[in-house]
């Protein structure tokens, strides 16, 4: 368990996050999907109420394709719960916008069921209807990487090698140490937005789906990234779900020295220094990338947690923390992690 982790963690980072204070070991936690995103944050709350209008707005002005990606997301997250984007897709049913919210909450419901082990019958149409979905939205904006990351996120369905993917879909990989899968998809939003954070999450879940090949594709990746590349984080989330199942399992022997293996503290250390590090403003990073970032760098025993949980402030995400404990109360043991990161730190100074 992570208290018993912390035990031999020596968290000795010397400075604090660019541009704000260090966190006190008291700040509340005020956990939202939207985190430092003022603009996403209130157009949320207007979708869980059935309004649509702020949600045309916020992505009307939103200028890159990954900011679109990411906050599409949670906004899709929100409004799968509610009928506002078909609302909003009757009252203007050839905005671009619209349709792909429409892909996309699609996408999120389908997803959501397999994750809940719906029987297939109920799954086949839901799963035929938000591909067709995802086509609209591409045709209608064919630049867009959104819906090509939709489908990508549907392939995870896709478990039995035998039946319901389409074929043009899947293609044997670049490397022959990677495994055959939804490349083609890939290679369509790269087209659109190189290195897309969500799209290379989402083949990662596919891998995961199928039980093979995740650790090996998200090396492969932070192999061909640059420094200050976000995808540097990726191996995190396959070394996190890899720990979980070895835990789960009951697979003591090969969980006792997990966190202390070379292999794994590289990478963890990578996206510290690959990635963490190059950022200038903290409030443009993904909330999962910095709660992965600081659990793995807590449970390793590494230094440099102080400044990613600043870096969290008040913001923290069930995951990894829920995940890997699967308690209810996972916000203790985010707690007790960033307590002892900032005593540390106080204690070094």
């Amino acid at each position: 368990m992570l208290k018993a982790r912390l035990l031999f963690t020596l968290l000795t980072t010397s400075s604090t996050m660019r541009g704000a204070p260090m966190v006190s070991t008291d700040m509340p936690l005020t956990p939202h999907p939207a985190g430092y995103d003022e603009d996403l944050r209130l157009a949320l709350e207007d979708l869980l109420l059935d309004r649509w209008l702020s949600t045309k707005a916020l992505l009307a002005n939103t200028r890159s394709w990954a900011l679109r990606t990411s906050r599409s997301q949670v906004l899709a997250a929100g409004a799968a719960k509610g009928d506002a984007i078909a609302a909003w897709c009757a009252e203007e049913p050839g905005d671009a916008n619209a349709l792909m919210m429409r892909a996309r909450v699609m996408t999120h419901r389908v997803v959501g069921a397999h994750r809940s082990t719906a029987d297939r019958h109920t799954l086949l149409p839901r799963l035929s209807a938000a591909r067709a979905a995802c086509g609209d939205a591409a045709r209608r904006w064919p630049a867009d990487p959104v819906p090509w990351v939709c489908l990508l996120a549907l392939a995870q369905v896709d478990v039995d090698h035998r039946q319901w993917h389409s074929v043009d879909h899947w293609a044997n990989p670049p490397e022959a140490m990677l495994p055959r899968g939804p490349w083609p998809l890939l290679w369509q939003v790269d087209r659109r937005d190189w290195s897309n954070r969500e799209a290379y999450h989402r083949m990662l879940q596919c891998f995961q789906a199928r039980g093979n090949g995740a650790v090996d594709f998200t090396r492969w990746v932070a192999s061909q990234a640059k420094p200050g590349a976000v995808l540097l984080n990726l191996p995190l989330y396959a070394y996190v779900e890899d720990y979980r199942m070895r835990t789960a399992g009951g697979q003591v022997a090969s969980t006792l020295g997990f966190w202390t293996n070379d292999q794994v503290r590289h990478y963890v250390e990578l996206a510290r220094d690959g990635w963490f590090a190059h950022v200038t403003d903290m409030s443009t990073c993904s909330l999962l990338d910095l709660n992965y970032l600081a659990y793995t760098l807590t449970a390793c025993g590494l230094p440099g947690a102080a400044e990613v949980f600043t870096a969290i402030g008040p913001f923290a995400s069930p995951a990894p923390w829920q995940h890997v404990s699967g308690s209810r109360w996972w916000q203790d043991d985010f707690l007790q992690a960033r307590n002892y990161a900032m005593k540390r730190e106080r204690y070094r100074r």
